[in-house]
């Protein structure tokens, strides 16, 4: 059985050590457990500081291409690594290393396809009390999305199994952590979760630069991604909003017409009422057309899983991979040529 332990990084050089050091080399249940880490186009030091603290994997991309890119591009290396299961985690020691046993247990003991760490959000002390309530508000609105009762939706900290790595194939530039949990959902994937530790906060997040790009892109991102697993609930509640207030100011416009003996009073809420009934009208309509496309996106979803299972047949190459260092360097993993564990 491997581990493969993958770290998305953008210019960790001064975090990298640390988050390394946190890193277990021997997990129970596993006879080898390698890192890897994905280089987001960095412009430091990232990836000498990473090979120089023993990582045995890089896929360095020659620009930035964001979180979720990063998070694809180091599943899909994984994979054709021979990874049993793979842990992600981040590169700021946001997550303790130490609880990594923790977190697969559930995958070993046949119970979970995909397990969530869970920081227990309010007890964090560097999180705000808003922020706290959004990041409540947020994990909500996925678990109703995605079927599943993880509470901390937004952690980074997760291992998958290998049928879960193959299966999810996040879309979106920005975040990867609630995309993947609902198409882990939606696929009927076994998804557990487990309380674990978190470290003291080392530096602001890159992500958002404010309270209020926090809140304005991770409420984007939750609507933009509910309503694309559920765009008949998203439409047609709207469209039973607009629609009932239209049928009211139908309704209001003809009681007044008759009261006042056939003439025509109030006329616009005749106008306003055509609008909303045509408002709604085109978000029901836009509710079938998104659901017709996530029922395509299922499809290709499939496609992409088969695809990937042919590319792991012939043994083809993860992109953008570059061994960090002879393995046999290290001194603590396995000779491929005996299979004998060499002493650490």
């Amino acid at each position: 059985m491997k581990l493969i332990i993958q770290i998305p990084c953008f210019n960790e050089e001064a975090q990298l050590p640390a988050t390394l050091a946190d890193l277990p080399r021997r997990v129970p249940g596993f006879d080898v457990v390698e890192w890897l880490i994905v280089d987001d186009g960095s412009t430091d030091r990232t990836v000498e500081v990473a090979v120089a603290h023993g990582v045995d994997h890089i896929v360095s991309f020659t620009n930035n291409k964001g979180l979720a890119a990063g998070f694809q591009a180091g599943l899909d290396a994984c994979l054709k690594l021979g990874a049993d299961v793979i842990v992600n985690t981040d590169a700021d020691n946001q997550y303790d290393g130490r609880c990594i046993p923790d977190l697969v247990a559930p995958i070993l003991e046949g119970r979970a396809d995909m397990v969530v760490g869970d920081r227990r959000v309010m007890t964090i002390e560097h999180f705000s009390p808003f922020k706290k309530r959004l990041q409540r508000l947020g994990s909500w609105v996925v678990r109703q999305a995605s079927s599943t009762t993880v509470p901390d939706t937004t952690s980074g900290f997760r291992a998958y199994n290998r049928e879960a790595a193959l299966a999810i194939q996040p879309v979106s530039k920005f975040t990867y952590t609630l995309e993947t949990l609902i198409q882990a959902g939606k696929l009927n994937a076994a998804v557990d979760h487990v309380p674990i530790q978190t470290n003291p906060k080392t530096r602001e997040s890159r992500l958002f630069p404010s309270t209020s790009a926090y809140v304005r892109r991770n409420g984007l991102s939750i609507f933009r991604i509910y309503s694309q697993h559920q765009p008949l609930k998203v439409f047609w509640t709207g469209a039973a909003f607009f629609g009932v207030i239209g049928l009211g100011l139908f309704v209001y416009f003809i009681v007044d017409f008759i009261a006042h003996g056939g003439r025509a009073g109030h006329i616009q809420l005749l106008i306003a009422g055509a609008v909303l009934f045509n408002a709604a009208m085109l978000l029901g309509a836009l509710g079938v057309i998104g659901d017709l496309l996530d029922a395509q996106r299922t499809l290709s979803q499939r496609t992409f899983e088969r695809v990937r299972r042919i590319e792991l047949q012939l043994g083809i190459a993860p992109s953008h991979y570059q061994p960090a260092q002879p393995r046999l360097a290290r001194g603590d993993q396995t000779d491929p040529a005996t299979e004998e564990h060499l002493p650490v």
